[in-house]
């Protein structure tokens, strides 16, 4: 099964969406899993409404530290934007960035365009990776 690592700093965020989005668009025929390199105590509140509001429930989810272990276990790892790049042992393993704005500290208007970012960006990548497999 396709596995795809989304990273990000605190895994509080983009990452976490990334994730439920990826595993709601490919109904477990492929999966996602998302980590830090500085985990936060909780998922961005902000992140969680915005996320509900698309029907997905990311309240019980909590940050992950990234490990060596996820990193050689995916098929393809995405990093959100966040300076992962510079702390980040994704950057040892074929990787690419997806340049987005941290959600942190971020109105709910805000929070809502960075999430449906995150889905477009998504939904693009299950196109890609879906190569003569139907994810959908």
């Amino acid at each position: 099964m396709l596995r795809v690592l989304f990273v990000c700093t605190h895994n509080a965020g983009r990452s976490q969406m990334a994730e439920a989005f990826f595993n709601r668009l490919t109904k477990g025929n492929a999966k996602a899993f998302s980590a830090g390199t500085q985990p936060a105590d909780k998922v961005n509140p902000m992140v969680v409404q915005a996320m509900r509001e698309t029907g997905i429930d990311i309240s019980r989810r909590k940050p992950k530290l990234l490990t060596l272990e996820m990193l050689e276990g995916a098929d393809r790892v995405v990093t959100m934007g966040c300076g992962a790049e510079n702390t980040c042992p994704a950057s040892f393993v074929p990787s690419e960035d997806w340049q987005l704005d941290d959600p942190e500290g971020k109105p709910i208007e805000r929070v809502r365009k960075i999430r449906d970012e995150v889905k477009a960006r998504v939904g693009r990548l299950v196109k890609d990776l879906n190569a003569g497999k139907d994810f959908t």
